[in-house]
């Protein structure tokens, strides 16, 4: 199964190189290390079965690459910014590895892709969406700002995500953080079992419900409130009762 890797950070790609040499049924045929390198590549050769890309190049990001010339190779991104996963899931991710890359992430993300891979050898015919269909990536940590720091949030601990002012942030036992995302983006690929849209404004997480109050309306206490009284959209009612039970 042929690979490259898009990597402008040489020690980086250097690591990933020695981490793949340990896969036998990989062979590594190139490693990139620009936007410009790899549109020129993809243009001018048979596209592998798997690219390992890092997300921030030193001349843009490698959905650039991907957005001007399609391919229907399966995407595993490398990043340090969790910001970035979103849009990895859409143009044809099958996972994405956080920096720095271990080997047990590594191995794990590589039999994901194998599950994908038909028992011919027809799957670069086949187009990525459909063999995906059934495996919807969930977002697990967020990584957000604080000053000019950054810290890694598992969405574990987040008790809900809420809009103010255009920002959506999320709230942890220890304070409200400002993310990137909007709660439609973060509806795609939060965990559906464990978060849920109760209106325009809010995504809770069953973990943190304390109480929830039925009349006049359907009113949901979090374990962390937020200053602004949380309300089940009436025409969210029914499955909102329907999730709780699921």
């Amino acid at each position: 199964m042929k690979t490259i890797i898009i990597e402008d950070e040489k020690p980086a790609a250097r690591k990933l190189e020695r981490l793949l040499s340990l896969f036998a049924d990989l062979e590594l045929v190139a490693t990139l290390n620009s936007v410009e390198e790899g549109l020129d590549w993809f243009e001018n050769n048979e596209h592998p079965d798997l690219v390992f890309s890092d997300i921030v190049l030193g001349d843009g990001l490698s959905f650039d690459i991907f957005e001007k010339i399609p391919t229907k190779s399966f995407m595993i991104y490398t990043t340090a910014f969790d910001q970035y996963t979103l849009k990895a899931f859409k143009l044809n991710s099958i996972d994405y590895l956080l920096k720095p890359i271990m080997e047990e992430d590594l191995e794990k993300a590589i039999d994901k892709y194998r599950s994908f891979l038909p028992s011919d050898s027809s799957y670069n015919t086949l187009e990525i969406k459909s063999l995906m269909k059934e495996e919807k990536q969930k977002l697990s940590r967020i990584l957000v700002k604080i000053g000019y720091n950054l810290k890694i949030v598992q969405t574990d601990e987040v008790s809900c995500f809420f809009s103010e002012n255009k920002i959506v942030y999320l709230q942890t036992k220890e304070r409200n953080f400002p993310t990137d995302f909007t709660l439609d983006e973060l509806q795609e690929v939060l965990d559906e079992k464990k978060f849920f849209r109760v209106n325009r404004q809010f995504i809770i997480s069953s973990d943190f419900i304390k109480n929830i109050h039925t009349s006049p309306y359907y009113k949901v206490e979090l374990e962390f409130q937020p200053e602004e009284e949380i309300t089940v959209s009436r025409d969210r009612v029914k499955e909102f009762k329907e999730w709780l039970s699921n």
